[in-house]
């Protein structure tokens, strides 16, 4: 008999119907992918499961763990159950853990919670339980707080919480999504693991399909609070029938089409030409927290060396792990913080020596798409304000008439209407927002762009028309770009060249294509070797290799 079977449950908050008659079921130690694009009903519906529904919410059908009708519980039973026989890994950690808490003594919560062990007992499965999910107490004491771990570290946390019960369901809602793909591959080892240890069940809510094929025995694929297609992998791949489930397919692996052909570094006509940016032997350091009062202060190398070009219409990559120094590289490309060695020369001007007025030319002529744009936006401006910001550098140079052409000049390149700019941005969705920050960046007339993570907290449907989105800006208007992205598939689809990020240091640098099919740094070779590839792994599993815990 299946562990968890969900029974025409269809779920209603308020007078909106959210899900409608979703009916599934999973073994013990199976793994079930449910996937789609953002607000397809997929949280809501491991919410259901969990009995953790906003107020006003009415639920229909029946959700049966272990034979069990969890929809007929109390919330005092539910709080045995949950913990106990289900757990669930959030998709944000920072959100999901205390930060006024140290690690340890939040996993010990759990199991004083769920247990009638002493306090010295739960201190002791804590520190075992995080060094099960790869946290050594000798290198990540259980008294560190969650602001000083990596993404990756913060989220072996969750997971510990949620294990240390060890429940026969595991829930895990989009557990990879911001994490670099050393760390992503890390977390589909360890959840791998721990479903083979406890032999419990997992469903693995994801907008990745690379990462479902690599883990699912089976997938669920929902759109607008249904399943339209569901079945075992990786047969249902070869058997997609419903337009949506091959459209989302397509997208996450689609390629965007270029007009104009790749510039490389080494083509002698770029010799000839000034490039829009350029970095000789950057140096910016850090100082460490000083650990004895009489010991000299030590510092760490964020960026070590690093000399960059980047041509008009050139679009390079830059990709490694969290902590490698790519965004303070960044920072300080941008002009925000000075390198204590190394020079920068964005056009014919250095930010950090120019005056006020060639500063503002700089700043004109370099802008940047953040990874968020919830967080880069004020909710209470309207759009128009919002794009316009950054014709402050002008000062006069711009009337009201202009300003508002540029508005919707910059938003009809984008593929949105001019009189979007009087809305506000929480009517949009998120891939009208990230078109939304391409537009702001653009309203300078920039001639580099640098996109961080732009498309990391993207489904991949919306992800490919921003990829396109991004191709088209650059044949259109020669722009060039330094993509910043853990995200391998995006910087092979987008990018002429490449560069890798260790330790603060480029330790390779080349065309696409030849770094990625024949890497040279053991290093990168681990890089590209972590990165889950739907086709490879489809064909893979096809072939009974490696087939999932």
């Amino acid at each position: 008999m299946s562990l968890l079977t969900l029974e025409n449950v269809s779920l209603t908050i308020g007078d909106k119907p959210i899900l409608k008659d979703i009916s599934f079921s999973l073994e013990r130690g199976q793994c079930l992918g449910l996937v789609g694009e953002s607000g397809s009903g997929k949280s809501l519906t491991a919410l259901s499961i969990m009995q953790l529904l906003p107020r006003q919410s009415q639920l229909t059908g029946a959700i049966h763990l272990a034979e069990t009708n969890l929809a007929h519980l109390s919330e005092r039973q539910l709080c045995n159950w949950r913990g106990n026989r289900m757990g669930m890994i959030f998709q944000e950690p920072m959100t999901a853990l205390n930060p006024l808490k140290a690690i340890g003594a939040q996993v010990e919560e759990c199991i004083l919670q769920h247990s009638s062990v002493t306090r010295h007992e739960a201190q002791e499965q804590a520190r075992s339980q995080l060094q099960r999910v790869g946290l050594n107490p000798e290198h990540v004491g259980p008294d560190r707080f969650p602001h000083q771990l990596s993404g990756g570290q913060r989220q072996r946390v969750v997971i510990a919480m949620a294990i240390a019960m060890k429940p026969d369901l595991i829930i895990a809602d989009e557990p990879t999504t911001a994490l670099d793909v050393t760390s992503q591959a890390e977390i589909l080892q360890l959840l791998k693991a721990l479903m083979a240890e406890d032999h419990s069940a997992l469903m693995l809510i994801s907008h990745d399909l690379a990462v479902v094929a690599e883990m699912a025995n089976s997938i669920a694929i929902m759109k607008k609070g249904a399943i339209v297609e569901q079945g075992p992998l990786p047969g249902l791949f070869d058997t997609l029938s419903h337009p949506y489930s091959k459209r989302l397919f397509e997208a996450s692996t689609h390629q965007p089409a270029r007009q104009k052909p790749p510039i490389f570094s080494d083509d002698p006509s770029l010799a000839q030409t000034a490039p829009v940016l350029s970095a000789n032997a950057l140096l910016r350091t850090y100082p460490l927290p000083r650990q004895f009062p009489y010991l000299e202060r030590r510092s760490t190398r964020a960026v070590d060396g690093v000399d960059l070009t980047i041509h008009k219409g050139q679009s390079i990559g830059l990709v490694g792990e969290s902590g490698c120094g790519k965004s303070t590289l960044a920072r300080t490309l941008l002009g925000l913080e000075a390198p204590q060695k190394g020079g920068i020369r964005v056009g014919q001007h250095d930010p950090y020596s120019a005056n006020k007025t060639d500063l503002q030319q700089v700043r004109r002529d370099i802008q940047i798409v953040f990874q968020d744009p919830n967080g880069s936006f004020n909710p209470r401006h309207k759009v128009g304000r919002s794009i316009a910001e950054p014709l402050y550098l002008f000062q006069k140079e711009v009337n009201r008439d202009e300003r508002d052409e540029r508005i919707a000049t910059s938003l009809t390149q984008v593929g949105l209407a001019p009189e979007d700019a009087e809305k506000f941005p929480h009517e949009f969705s998120g891939g009208e927002r990230q078109r939304i920050a391409i537009a702001r960046a653009l309203i300078t007339r920039p001639r580099i762009i640098i996109a961080d993570e732009p498309v990391s907290a993207l489904d991949v449907s919306i992800r490919a028309q921003i990829l396109d989105l991004f191709t088209d800006l650059r044949d259109r208007l020669d722009l060039a770009y330094l993509f910043i992205s853990h995200d391998l598939s995006v910087v092979r689809s987008v990018t002429d060249e490449v560069m890798v990020m260790y330790r603060g240091k480029i330790i390779e640098r080349g065309r696409t294509e030849t770094i990625f099919n024949s890497p040279q740094e053991p290093y990168t070779q681990a890089l590209i070797n972590a990165a889950p590839d739907l086709h490879k792994t489809i064909a893979r599993r096809r072939d009974g290799i490696e087939e999932p815990t």
